[in-house]
């Protein structure tokens, strides 16, 4: 028996929403249940493995230009409003919201009540109303997953309602164009319209903890994945797209505790989040094997193409999109840790893809520097990953998720800090990006080294080799490590020219300070005194 036949739908509770006269309202739908809905209505397939594979539509990606918060009472003073933290009048979202309750009351819906937060501490919950079966197995997915007990007298904290088919009026709903997602911290709701993209939930989520996280329960929210060793040491990988954080995290010599979103409290790091959601391109089964066999019954594959005449999916087709994503429970990767609760951090990892090949392979950083990094959040994107991009192009994002961040970043830089010097947390820099000369001279760092090198964090094996200061960016480079040959360990010793790589490491040092002008109102003495040398 499921919980569809056992639970009943919160009809009171969607009534109160504005949602009334719904044609069928499906509640707590198992996988199962929601993979047959999905087939039924012809909106996705199944691969040779399993997997439900659907087209998310127009969007295969979030959209930050048409992200809103609700500027309010709560708001105004609080927000630090920029290109990310975009303000909307209460009143379009009032307009908006009665629309789309309309329009909702006369379509068939799926809910599903989840939550947030592996901590019980911290725990939110979240009631999920989708248009589609599929977009409510990503709910299933991604969310914590409550026990049909705890459903009896559940209370959402928050509503995300989420409507791919209803489209706002740019010119009467205060939006840029028919699709939108809005934050209402008054109201405690989310709403999603126009784009099928199912990555807009979950970040919407995301983005409410990092608001409500460190201003109302001093706890750090980070954009990064953990894992924790045997003797229960945990680790923090922060990495913007294609720097390795989910690769590098997945160590099968250790517990995955989440790869995306995470919470630092006082002595612990918990998830919070219920599942994976994992970039498909290029994978394989040598390369990333754990996500490569989580392609199974109950996971949610987007916007990937087959392989001619088979189900069998291509996953080095960008026919859609590069961002091709498979969403999956916790459970599906041997690793996991369940609960997902880990210890204080020993070790934390930046980690950055330099295809200017400036940044040493591994570098430790002493507080002012570690938050000075953190609030830069660099990495360098180099032809083909993004369209027009020809040549290496420097990538700065606040924290590694500036689009998540509502807050200005130097709040979360001195929790970092403070955090920092408490639990006498090493923090380190890794560029998985080029050694040797930038891109097209130089060559990719090799994995196997970089691995290595984070063991031999890990292990405590750096704590006694000597360290020299690098010129311009002031950061630590051990002088040798074990598995790695020591002439890569200084960046400048590997180019043929030495002084092109000065010339190079003075204007990516350029690039470090300007784009950090934007932030220095809003920072300590000690984090703009780790800024780069220029002279």
């Amino acid at each position: 028996m499921t919980l569809t036949t056992i639970i009943e739908p919160p009809i009171k509770s969607l009534e109160s929403l504005g949602i009334s006269n719904s044609v069928n309202i499906h509640y707590q739908s198992t996988p199962q249940e929601l993979i047959d809905a999905t087939l039924l209505r012809k909106e996705g397939v199944l691969n040779d493995t399993g997997a439900l594979v659907i087209d998310t539509g127009e969007f295969t990606g979030r959209s930050p230009k048409d992200k809103f918060i609700v500027k309010d009472d709560i708001t105004k003073d609080t927000v630090n409003w920029n290109n990310f933290n975009l303000p909307i009048e209460g009143k379009y979202f009032d307009i908006l919201y009665k629309k789309m309750m309309d329009y909702l009351s006369s379509k068939e819906i799926w809910v599903r009540d989840c939550g947030a937060c592996a901590d019980p501490n911290y725990h939110l919950n979240i009631r999920v109303i989708n248009e589609n079966p599929w977009s409510n197995l990503f709910a299933y997915n991604m969310f914590l997953r409550p026990e049909e007990k705890e459903l009896q007298n559940f209370k959402p904290d928050w509503h995300i309602i989420q409507s791919p088919n209803f489209k706002a009026n740019a010119k009467t709903d205060g939006t840029r164009q028919h699709n939108f997602a809005i934050v209402n911290f008054t109201k405690k709701i989310i709403l999603i319209g126009g784009t099928g993209y199912t990555g807009e939930m979950k970040k919407g989520i995301f983005t409410i903890l990092n608001y409500i996280l460190p201003q109302e329960k001093n706890v750090l929210s980070m954009h990064c994945s953990a894992n924790m060793g045997k003797d229960g040491d945990t680790a923090i990988f922060f990495g913007l797209s294609g720097t390795g954080k989910t690769t590098l995290s997945a160590d099968p010599n250790r517990c995955l505790i989440g790869d995306d979103e995470h919470g630092w409290t006082n002595d612990a790091v918990f998830n919070f989040e219920g599942g994976c959601y994992a970039k498909t391109i290029d994978l394989s089964e040598e390369k990333e094997p754990e996500i490569y066999h989580a392609i199974k019954t109950g996971a949610l594959v987007e916007n990937v193409t087959f392989v001619n005449n088979s189900n069998k999916i291509d996953f080095k087709s960008k026919e859609i999109t590069e961002n091709t994503r498979v969403s999956y429970p916790l459970h599906f990767i041997s690793n996991a840790l369940i609960p997902s609760i880990g210890k204080t951090p020993k070790n934390i990892f930046f980690l950055t893809a330099d295809a200017y090949g400036i940044l040493p392979p591994i570098s430790k950083l002493n507080p002012g520097q570690a938050m000075y990094q953190f609030i830069s959040g660099y990495t360098a994107k180099v032809a083909g990953t993004e369209a027009g991009v020809v040549e290496p192009k420097s990538t700065f994002s606040a924290c590694f998720g500036a689009p998540f961040m509502p807050l200005h970043p130097g709040k979360y830089a001195e929790m970092l800090g403070k955090k920092m010097r408490e639990h006498e947390v090493n923090v380190w820099m890794i560029n998985t990006g080029w050694s040797g000369g930038p891109y097209g001279i130089g060559h990719r760092m090799n994995l196997p080294y970089t691995r290595a090198m984070i063991t031999a964090a890990l292990e405590g094996k750096l704590d006694q080799v000597t360290f020299e200061a690098h010129p311009v960016f002031g950061v630590m480079m051990p002088t040798s490590c074990p598995n790695v040959p020591s002439e890569i360990l200084n960046p400048r010793n590997t180019w043929e020219n030495k002084d092109n790589y000065d010339k190079e490491a003075f204007e990516l040092a350029k690039e470090f300070v300007d784009n950090f002008k934007q932030y220095a109102d809003g920072v300590s003495e000690e984090i703009l005194a780790a800024a780069p040398k220029l002279n």
